[in-house]
């Protein structure tokens, strides 16, 4: 009996002791600065004292918050937002670590969420081809409806660090109310390699400027105005000077399953030489594929369907000599 007294007594002890550890260790860290993530290229997200905390925090938590998980949105990734991550990955298959991943946001961006209209928000535009322009040049954004213009707003874009993607892509994704940094409206973009969006803003100065982190920012009254009549679906080109192209391209080697702006500007390098495939969307699947194999051929090239200097060459994007 006593020896049996003496275990517990000496676990009991060995637990406070390691507990008190614990609570001087994050004691002892309070004074350090916080990790701000404010990157839209699939950051990972993990518990860290202080907390993670930034616009990438605050995206993961509206997206699970409107799938029906219990998570405050304050822009800091504690135990609460941890939690509520290991339910989302438990109901999707997903490893149970509470960390998010770039599997993580792909499968957080699937579906519609709360795209629920708003009361005159409905979408009238079944029977009408609406598109968007975005000019990063320009800071513009321009609605077309019929392949004309039905309205124009200035916009603030990416910074030179965490630039716009060009591309032409679709709106795949609505969203009432982000709060902080996206203002009252969010229609997110299915751009491959991160979290893009056009959405509303808390810093209204900002608009014109070079300013987000890739993100399209609006005036909150413009992205209101915007947001009904955009449906699901919509094209949404994003240019400079008009153009989906790179002055200074470096090129890199890529293939298929190669996704990244780099693929992009290839894709529309491909359709400027009258090669139409598909949109120059970033993904360097099947048919980008097929159109360069089509091109290699055409100009006697070794036909791998792979993108290499003399490709390249060939295709004008560096210089042949």
């Amino acid at each position: 009996m006593f020896k049996k007294l003496l275990i517990i007594a000496l676990v009991i002890g060995f637990l406070i002791v390691n507990w008190e550890g614990v609570v001087w260790a994050a004691e002892k860290n309070t004074d350090s600065k916080p990790i701000i993530i404010d990157r839209t290229d699939y950051p990972v997200l993990y518990i860290s004292r202080p907390n993670l905390q930034g616009e990438a925090v605050w995206i993961a938590q509206a997206r699970l918050q409107e799938l029906g998980f219990e998570v405050e949105k304050n822009g800091q990734y504690n135990l609460s937002t941890a939690r509520a991550v290991r339910l989302f990955q438990t109901a999707n298959g997903l490893k149970e670590d509470g960390i998010i991943n770039k599997e993580v946001w792909e499968m957080l961006q699937q579906g519609q969420g709360e795209e629920a209209c708003l009361a005159g928000e409905q979408n009238n535009n079944e029977t009408h081809k609406v598109a968007i322009v975005i000019d990063v040049n320009e800071r513009s954004l321009v609605l077309y409806e019929d392949y004309k213009e039905k309205a124009r707003f200035s916009v603030a874009v990416g910074k030179s660090s965490t630039p716009t993607p060009l591309g032409e892509w679709k709106v795949v994704h609505k969203s009432l109310n982000w709060g902080n940094g996206f203002g009252t409206r969010w229609m997110g973009l299915n751009v491959p390699w991160g979290i893009y969006g056009i959405h509303g803003t808390n810093k209204p100065g900002s608009i014109g400027s070079y300013a987000s982190h890739g993100c399209i920012r609006m005036f909150n009254r413009d992205v209101e105005k915007l947001y009904p009549m955009v449906p699901m679906g919509t094209t949404v080109k994003i240019v400079r000077n008009g153009k989906i192209e790179d002055g200074n391209f470096k090129p890199v080697a890529m293939k298929k399953g190669s996704s990244s702006q780099k693929v992009v500007f290839v894709q529309s390098r491909l359709n400027d030489l009258g090669i139409i495939f598909d949109r120059a969307d970033g993904r360097y699947g099947s048919m980008t594929e097929l159109a360069v194999k089509y091109f290699q051929a055409w100009h006697l090239l070794p036909v791998t369907g792979e993108m290499n200097d003399e490709t390249y060459k060939a295709m004008g994007m560096i210089p042949s000599s």
